[in-house]
């Protein structure tokens, strides 16, 4: 019911927003509004035939939202399904149902029934593919003592691609409860290849737990089963016995895993590993909006480690920043990296790893929708300060010119595309509702003038001018003097993506105070959207007792004035 509609669909009425009440406003709420507008909107109240004309236009309008939000069963199917609810699928649900309660319950059902059929046409293709590449040769020539070369030295270092890997799963959903799996792996690494193929089937018990067959092919027939439950609100239990059947008998594996949820952002785990490799692993994991923080500690065979791993979110560039340090039986490996989110879809990444005895390699991986590409380069067998170097700046190098000259302009036209897309199809409907907003805002003029003369004698809340529209437009509009005033003026287009909207906003004034609910401002008594698919902000500059205010507003932010930090300091 937002005016913005990302899909490009037809931009349906808000009558919550219409009537500027809350998605919880109480019947008294609902009533007090629909008074308020009808004062404006009733034919009676005006002489002009045209206006006449318009006004009975928005009463019927106003009428109508009032009578879909003050009536339980409308309300419940209109909150839940939008206006198309009303018309259709919503009246076959009243006609079976009694209360707002069972309109709920029924409309959920029909929801997940809906949801079982889109699951049934649904694959849910996954892979990954993985390019080994042993670049070592670039910083870390072997110095031979006889050249094997009967052409002499070699000008251009040696890169070979030292072991492929393809994984790929889909899955074919039965019902909402059971999901079917399968996936296949194929590997090869220094001209020795493997592969494997599994099936599983997934049952959903409850919401609660669920259980988990298993078969697979590949260095013999494997069998296993896996299940999950909740223990409690904070504890669930993970487990997981596989046999793998060779030729020298079976050989069984067990894993167990408990979960516990010490606080809001913090896991712990504890993992018992028993078969051909035993381990026992505890693990705390502490995930904010802007941190996530990872400690692990492992006991067993053929591995002992301790780890920690560190990633800091920046969400406002869309980047997450990685470090992490594990040390045990095997060596030292420090980490370090970056990933950015480069479309809705897609991101990028670059891990560096210097490591005792492993050496130095750069990790470059890339992340389109359910596939990953991922390229380990090993760069050198030794620490040395060439390599870390390079596998740290090129990356980033490389990436700020990919995306200056190709990422940049194709995501540029994407979104541009998408604008035009939603703009072509809401032409008529915002054509139709800059008329309408036209002709409410014509309308309100007498209500304008006498509320307006009201907060003047009473110095209470007089809005000097309002903007609505692009943001990047709205600020470039000059200020104009507290004395400003003007009746009789009409809403009008100040710049093709911004509309003057003081009018409708003076009148939504009472009591000298005013406020707008978190929704689409377009859908506000005499406003429009004048620029379908582009970011708007509200300017408002009003008087309170006297004094000039000023505040700028996103377009689906709250609104509350007067304020006292709004108060724009005398120079």
């Amino acid at each position: 019911m937002d005016d913005e509609n990302e899909s490009g669909t037809v931009i349906e009425e808000d009558y919550y927003t219409f009537l500027n009440v809350s998605k919880n406003a109480t019947n008294d709420e609902i009533n007090n509004a629909y008074r308020r507008l009808s004062k404006v909107y009733h034919p009676d109240k005006h002489v002009d035939p045209i206006e006449k004309k318009e006004a009975e236009h928005l009463f019927n309008k106003t009428k109508r939202a009032y009578e879909v939000l003050s009536d339980p069963h409308q309300r419940a199917i209109y909150d839940s399904l939008g206006i198309h609810g009303l018309e259709t699928e919503g009246w076959e649900i009243v006609q079976r149902t009694k209360t707002p309660q069972e309109i709920r319950e029924e409309y959920e059902r029909l929801a997940r029934e809906r949801d079982e059929r889109r699951l049934q046409q649904r694959t849910n293709p996954k892979g990954s593919v993985t390019v080994n590449i042993n670049a070592t040769d670039i910083f870390n020539r072997y110095d031979e003592e006889f050249d094997y070369d009967e052409l002499g030295p070699r000008a251009i270092p040696f890169i070979e691609v030292s072991g492929m890997s393809f994984v790929q799963s889909i899955e074919a959903p039965l019902t909402l409860r059971d999901t079917v799996v399968m996936a296949g792996n194929l590997s090869t690494h220094n001209g020795t290849g493997s592969g494997s193929i599994n099936v599983s089937l997934r049952r959903l018990l409850s919401e609660k737990g669920w259980v988990e067959f298993d078969l697979g092919a590949g260095n013999g027939p494997v069998f296993s089963v896996k299940g999950f439950r909740t223990l409690t609100k904070r504890m669930f239990i993970n487990m997981s016995t596989v046999f793998q059947f060779t030729s020298h008998g079976i050989r069984p594996s067990l894993v167990t895993s408990l979960a516990n949820q010490l606080d809001k952002n913090t896991v712990g785990y504890l993992t018992w590993k028993a078969g051909a490799q035993s381990a026992m692993s505890t693990v705390i994991v502490r995930d904010t909006p802007r941190s996530h923080t990872s400690v692990s500690l492992q006991f067993g065979i053929p591995h002992t480690y301790i780890s920690l791993t560190y990633t800091h979110k920046l969400e406002e560039y869309e980047l997450k920043l990685r470090g992490a340090l594990k040390a045990g039986t095997f060596g030292t490996v420090l980490e370090y990296g970056a990933e950015k989110k480069v479309s809705q879809h897609s991101s990028v990444a670059a891990t560096v790893a210097v490591g005792v005895p492993s050496g130095v390699t750069l990790v470059v991986k890339l992340v389109r929708s359910n596939q990953t590409y991922s390229f380990p380069i090993h760069l050198s067998e030794e620490i040395v300060p060439s390599p870390v170097f390079y596998a740290t700046a090129v990356p980033i190098v490389v990436y700020g010119v990919v995306k200056r000259l190709v990422i940049d302009p194709i995501l540029k036209d994407q979104k541009e595309r998408e604008k035009e897309k939603r703009r072509e199809s809401n032409k008529a409907r915002m054509a139709e509702k800059k008329r309408e907003a036209q002709a409410s805002v014509s309308l309100m003029r007498n209500t304008f003038a006498r509320i307006r003369s009201e907060e003047e004698v009473r110095k209470g809340l007089v809005i000097v001018k309002a903007l609505y529209g692009r943001s990047s437009v709205v600020s470039t509009f000059g200020n104009p003097s507290s004395g400003e005033k003007d009746s009789e003026r009409e809403q009008t287009s100040v710049d093709d993506d911004v509309i003057d909207v003081t009018i409708p906003l003076q009148c939504l004034v009472k009591d000298s105070k005013l406020s707008l609910h978190e929704a689409s401002k377009s859908q506000l008594p005499g406003f429009y959207d004048p620029c379908v698919g582009e970011d708007k902000v509200l300017m408002v500059q009003y008087l309170y007792h006297t004094h000039l205010h000023e505040v700028t507003v996103g377009d689906t932010e709250t609104l509350r004035i007067p304020k006292q930090t709004h108060r724009v300091n005398p120079t």
